[in-house]
């Protein structure tokens, strides 16, 4: 088997999340990708949990991927990479705009080596723009496109950063899309381009109720505006575990689905509920009839088989931990096992791809240490020998960090 990007090299100069995870991408679909690492090292590294030096959440976004260590600020760095980037595909980083440039390695500089190479880039608020200085992290983000606003409007103003990177993950995600798209392009033209991809815009993109927020317009009094998620009950059912039902329980249609799910089709034609908009008046009544009837069914999986009849859709609320222990994780493979450089293993999420002609996609390999492939990559991509590669150790151009045994 093959896979979709074998014979793809990637340079991977990212750290932390949205460019790793890029990386990352791009690795499990079969590309070479080689990260290179400063001598301070990803700041992931230092994470916990961790054992053998290798942190869990480097692992996450690294595995696959082999690894080199390079002084950047060095002159004689920079050839190397130069060498590297003449034989490489794609480059990824995600600093903040101009960092390669005053590095010698931006666009133009790597295009004039490199025309076929695809130089992807992600930051905060874009090249050129007036907010290119700012430094940008998901939380900032999140704050500065509504992501923070709109979860405490939804919780009585109660305001708060939401413990998950959105940000990051979903930069990520257009980051690839934008890769893949230029690499196609290139068999068109035969030349690569500079991909950016900002966190900021990329929110907006994501942003499903974003046509809404824009909406100047007068609207109908009681309709539901772009579905209101976020008044989806979370119910209690009689074993004490909590479930959530897909659907607004004051939208026509759904409305009846559930009453005739609870047993009270007499509120079908309650003048209270005649109407979205005196539902939506009377939401609190229509909840806590939910809440009633849910208590009475002993668990989980009984209402869920009871709202399917009813062509309602039921998940469980259950912790990562839970879910990642179903039949399910088990059936697919959602879940990995992969080397923790010692005698054990650390799981991480599989890739979610499945390819029909049976493309070999997901993790191969192992979390590297920094600067563990320094000999192996310099020795295959420019056929450095062991004196020029000590010469440049000794030097401080190359530099690892391997655990003592």
């Amino acid at each position: 088997m093959t896979a979709p990007l074998d014979g793809i090299v990637v340079l991977d100069f990212s750290r932390v999340l949205a460019g790793p995870h890029c990386g990352r991408a791009l690795s499990d679909l079969g590309a070479r990708v080689i990260k290179i690492e400063p001598p301070a090292g990803d700041l992931t590294r230092f994470c916990y949990p961790r054992r053998n030096s290798i942190s869990s959440y480097f692992a996450q976004q690294n595995t696959g991927k082999d690894n080199i260590s390079l002084d950047m600020t060095n002159a004689a760095a920079k050839e190397l990479i130069l060498g590297l980037v003449a034989k490489a595909d794609v480059l990824i980083e995600n600093f903040r705009p101009d960092v390669m440039g005053r590095l010698g390695l931006g666009y133009d500089d790597l295009a004039a080596v490199n025309p076929r190479l695809v130089y992807a880039s992600s930051n905060g608020y874009g090249t050129g723009t007036r907010w290119e200085r700012r430094r940008a992290y998901a939380p900032v983000i999140g704050a500065e496109t509504g992501l923070i606003r709109s979860q405490g409007d939804a919780r009585d103003g109660r305001y708060f950063n939401d413990r998950h990177s959105h940000a990051d993950v979903y930069t990520a995600l257009e980051l690839t899309v934008a890769v893949l798209a230029a690499l196609n392009q290139r068999h068109v033209t035969g030349r690569g381009q500079r991909v950016e991809v900002t966190m900021a815009q990329t929110m907006l993109y994501v942003n499903e109720h974003a046509h809404d927020a824009l909406w100047d317009e007068p609207v109908p009094a009681g309709v539901i505006r772009s579905f209101q998620p976020g008044d989806y009950q979370v119910l209690k059912v009689g074993d004490g575990s909590s479930v959530v039902v897909s659907g607004h329980p004051a939208e026509a249609g759904t409305f009846e689905f559930f009453m005739r799910a609870i047993g009270r089709e007499d509120a079908i034609d309650d003048p209270r509920f005649a109407d979205m908009a005196s539902r939506a008046e009377h939401l609190d009544a229509i909840n806590e009839m939910l809440r009633e009837h849910a208590q009475q069914v002993p668990d989980a999986e009984t209402y869920e088989q009871i709202m399917s009849q009813h062509s309602l859709a039921v998940g469980k609320v259950r912790t990562v931990r839970e879910f990642t222990d179903s039949e399910w994780a088990a059936e697919t493979g959602a879940i990995v096992s992969v080397s923790d450089r010692g005698e054990g293993e650390m799981r991480i999420p599989q890739a979610p791809w499945r390819f029909s002609d049976g493309a070999d996609v997901g993790i191969h390999g192992t979390p590297r240490y920094r600067g563990e492939d320094n000999r192996t990559i310099l020795r295959e991509f420019l056929n450095l020998g062991d004196d020029e590669l000590d010469r440049l150790e000794a030097d401080g151009v190359l530099s690892s960090h391997l655990p003592r045994r």
